[in-house]
């Protein structure tokens, strides 16, 4: 299982130069992968701090490219209604060209209303309207530089048009597909490169939800054993642990809450469920990104934690 990072993207802690130097340090200690969200706005009054401070993760990807070499850099995710296809794929293809061809392009639906009333967005028939959206975007990146592109649907509509350059990773950037429902776990299956999951993911039964994306990819003639199965760790280090362990036994306690032992336990046991790659994000932890957190704080526990969860050669 490969093991990544997501740089500091919410809260205090969320700075361009905190993100450089915790990029620059899994990129030493030999991490596979560096990891943004996306958030556009947060309703007013809400006591959710969640995503409090979030910047663009298209631009924050963009800066890294320019402190990393080798790397992989993925966003978790984009949300489609947001976009209109063509936008969406010069981006994309431009951050891929800019990263040297390590982009990973996670795409979900959303799900704050305030969010998709700010933007100006229909959350109906979201499930569709991706399915669309997905084919606009191959079609504007498929073929040969200079080559026409057209797109004609119930929600999208191309014209004959050109749209270069092409992506530099073939035949296209990784798409991976969040979302937590049968329906969304089945379009990751037939149409993704792999899905990655939600901070809220029940991670004592990911496997299931893993099951179900081979499965789709399986109906629709796609190796499934060729996908990716991306897990977005939501990790809460506590150096005193919580109590028994991820496999039931003892006092119940969360998965990847607890001391870096207990922890890297579950690692395996996430491995053993079918994930094929873990990024560690400790921006859902409010000790490290609520309003009352210190970043610098948050910056000595992040690079504690990048030393205690490094791969092992």
């Amino acid at each position: 299982m490969l093991i990544g990072f997501a740089v500091p993207v919410a809260g205090s802690w969320s700075t361009p130069a905190n993100q450089v130097l915790i990029a620059q340090q899994a990129e030493e200690l030999g991490y596979h992968s560096l990891w943004t969200l996306q958030r556009v706005v947060n309703p007013a009054g809400s006591g959710d701090q969640t995503y409090r401070n979030v910047p663009d993760p298209l631009v924050t990807l963009a800066y890294l490219a320019g402190y990393t070499s080798r790397v992989r850099l993925g966003v978790a995710v984009l949300n489609l209604p947001f976009y209109a296809p063509p936008m969406l794929a010069k981006q994309a293809v431009t951050l891929d060209h800019v990263t040297g061809g390590r982009l990973d392009l996670g795409l979900g639906l959303g799900w704050m209303p305030e969010e998709f009333a700010a933007v100006g967005a229909s959350m109906e028939r979201r499930g569709a309207r991706a399915e669309e959206f997905l084919a606009a975007l191959r079609s504007l990146w498929s073929g040969e530089p200079g080559d026409v592109s057209e797109y004609h649907g119930e929600f999208y509509d191309i014209p004959p048009v050109t749209m270069d350059p092409r992506p530099l990773q073939s035949p296209e950037p990784p798409v991976l597909l969040g979302g937590m429902s049968e329906g969304a776990l089945r379009r990751a299956g037939r149409l993704a490169a792999g899905w990655v999951s939600s901070s809220r993911a029940d991670l004592a039964t990911i496997g299931r939800s893993i099951e179900t994306v081979r499965e789709a990819a399986d109906k629709a003639g796609r190796d499934s054993a060729a996908l990716r199965f991306v897990c977005r760790g939501a990790v809460r280090v506590r150096p005193d642990g919580e109590g028994g362990d991820a496999a039931g036994n003892g006092t119940a306690r969360k998965p990847l809450t607890g001391s870096y032992d207990q922890i890297r336990g579950d690692f395996d046991l996430l491995e053993e469920q079918g994930v094929t790659e873990l990024f560690v994000d400790l921006n859902f932890d409010p000790e490290l990104t609520g309003p009352d957190a210190d970043p610098w704080d948050s910056m000595y526990l992040a690079r504690e934690a990048l030393e205690a969860f490094a791969p092992r050669t």
